[in-house]
């Protein structure tokens, strides 16, 4: 299934009720990523900006671009070489200013998947178990990671 990004219904965080994000489709950066730009927002979000050209806030998901696949094994059983990588990025940005009033700079989230080559066809359950534990763990912790994001207290 392709990525569509629709609406977002935002995880819980200490501070905001209900978050929710509108979304639209964007111009992504390269022919691998599909990107989306979040127009408006509702819930309570005091002060949170929507995207604009100077104070962007978008989604961008990025796939492999030169897919690599499972080395060959040797006359031994064993695979010749190391194993190559294919590496899934989702990138966040979010313009916020450092001072008030003074220019706005980009906060980044990044995520990667980073795959053995190999692994998506042979073990297809383990690559998905991975992203739903990853995602369901992020989604648990979201208001503690955003609190400690802000405080630096773990």
């Amino acid at each position: 299934m392709t990525i569509a990004l629709s609406n977002i219904t935002g995880a819980a965080v200490s501070g905001f009720t209900t978050p929710g994000y509108n979304v639209t489709a964007d111009t992504a950066p390269d022919a691998f990523s599909k990107q989306w730009a979040i127009l408006s927002t509702s819930g309570t979000q005091a002060g949170v900006d929507a995207h604009s050209g100077s104070k962007p806030f978008t989604i961008t998901f990025s796939k492999v671009a030169n897919f690599k696949y499972a080395p060959k094994v040797n006359a031994n059983g064993f695979l010749n070489g190391p194993v190559p990588r294919n590496v899934y990025r989702i990138l966040g940005r979010k313009g916020m200013s450092p001072v008030s009033g003074q220019p706005s700079n980009i906060g980044l989230f990044r995520c990667e998947i980073d795959l053995p080559a190999g692994a998506d066809t042979v073990e297809p359950e383990d690559v998905k178990a991975l992203i739903s534990a990853m995602i369901g763990a992020l989604s648990q912790v979201s208001s503690g990671l955003a609190d400690t994001v802000v405080t630096n207290v773990l």
